[in-house]
């Protein structure tokens, strides 16, 4: 092998052997062969491939091939592995649907407003809305970064969920609260002190269905978080398991408030008299610990179970009020529906309602961002004006109220 040969740009000896190296489009090549002509056969080949392979993803990449591959190798390293299944099932049932065969070049402002007003028109709710666009947005400004679309389509549009509230973030008014827990009491409902804690509490229903006995602290009277009880279907499987929670923030200490710890105790000896009779038939795997919240069976109490009780009860109540309406000969009021979620949302417009500070609710609910805890304080305070403005044509002398600061007992037919 001639040392004194002049080798082509990018082919050096290296070992005995030849070697080609090269950076096209941001890919590395790098090749070996001790047949000098049939290298250089292969580094051209190789070099036109890439720039063929840089040309399509610039030109005819498709907005559901970028999005696997962004978030393969973006999004996914800074999720949990339990969220990106439904993170990316979410993606493809919406925008997927609509925009995910266009070329990602050729996507347009237009196109973007037009599959929201169609999710709008199917009756996508506006947090899903919400989700997938922020997720899109962010697709779109990596494509940006790579020079793959000359601008990010998604930021010139209107959207269709300003000034608008989910179904699960209007909270029960105090009335409905009253009402639902008046049901549970004369049902005698399994999952009454589960649904007192809850309204007293704010807890997440993953963090209610991941609580340990060893979380509840009866001595420094509090509920600690730390785990979350994480249930999905990926490709029509169950998969159910105890995770970290939500966000940093999430990690909290919850005083107990009114009835909080007599529920949680009398929750403790139902559960070991039933723990006695189902013997070896509890369902609670022994990996998930000693679980406070169970169904009758002693199994883990998910979103789908507390979702489901939910509805049992919100009927018995309708079906009631039906009967109590024929009797007096008057239309019947309709208890309407809700979610788990709006639990929660109802603990904090209670304690916006005593007047604890938001900072405060905050910390309790474990937001992330006080943005979201401001948002449930001024529908509260809105209402709160309405209140206010309307004894001024009940009396000559309006008073401002004060607010007692201390959480009072929420019994069936009281106040928060």
């Amino acid at each position: 092998m001639s040392k004194e040969m002049i080798l082509p740009k990018g082919i050096r000896i290296k070992n005995g052997s030849y070697e080609a190296r090269a950076v096209v489009k941001g890919v590395s090549i790098c090749l070996h062969n001790k047949d000098l002509t049939q290298l250089k056969q292969d580094f051209e080949a190789a070099k036109a491939h890439v720039k063929d392979s840089a040309n399509y993803r610039k030109t005819g990449i498709t907005l559901n091939e970028w999005f696997e591959e962004w978030f393969d190798t973006v999004k996914a390293k800074k999720v949990k592995p339990t969220s990106i299944y439904p993170m990316k099932s979410r993606f493809k049932k919406t925008f997927g649907f609509y925009l995910g065969n266009m070329k990602l070049k050729d996507i347009r402002p237009l196109d973007v407003q037009n599959a929201l007003n169609a999710m709008e028109d199917e009756g996508k709710s506006s947090s899903t809305m919400r989700d997938v666009l922020g997720r899109l947005r962010e697709c779109m400004e990596f494509a940006l970064a790579n020079q793959l679309i000359g601008y990010n389509p998604c930021i010139v549009i209107e959207v269709p969920w300003t000034d608008k509230i989910t179904e699960e973030e209007i909270p029960l008014t105090q009335e409905e609260q009253n009402r639902f827990l008046n049901e549970l009491e004369e049902e005698h409902n399994w999952y009454k002190e589960m649904f007192y804690v809850m309204f007293l509490s704010g807890l997440r229903v993953g963090e209610l269905g991941a609580l340990r006995w060893e979380d509840i602290d009866f001595d420094n009277k509090c509920i600690s978080v730390s785990h979350s009880l994480s249930c999905s279907y990926q490709d029509g499987v169950k998969v159910e398991e105890i995770v970290s929670p939500k966000t940093v923030n999430s990690y909290r200490k919850i005083p107990f408030v009114g009835e909080a710890e007599e529920m949680l105790l009398a929750w403790k000896e139902k559960q070991e008299r039933l723990r006695q009779q189902l013997g070896n038939r509890w369902r609670t795997p022994e990996e998930y610990g000693n679980l406070v919240f169970v169904t009758g069976m002693g199994s883990p109490c998910t979103r789908y179970i507390v979702q489901k009780e939910i509805k049992k009860v919100v009927k018995r109540i309708r079906e009631k009020q039906a009967f109590d309406a024929m009797e007096k000969g008057e239309a019947p009021k309709r208890f309407r529906d809700f979610h788990p979620h709006t639990i929660r949302h109802t603990f904090a417009t209670r304690c916006f309602e005593v007047g604890i500070e938001p900072k405060v609710v905050q910390k309790l609910m474990g937001h992330s961002n006080i943005s979201t805890t401001l948002n449930i304080y001024t529908h509260v305070l809105e209402q709160k004006q309405m209140e206010e403005v309307a004894k001024f044509g009940m009396a000559r002398t309006v008073k401002i109220p004060k607010y007692d600061m201390q959480i009072p007992k929420i019994t069936a037919n009281s106040h928060l």
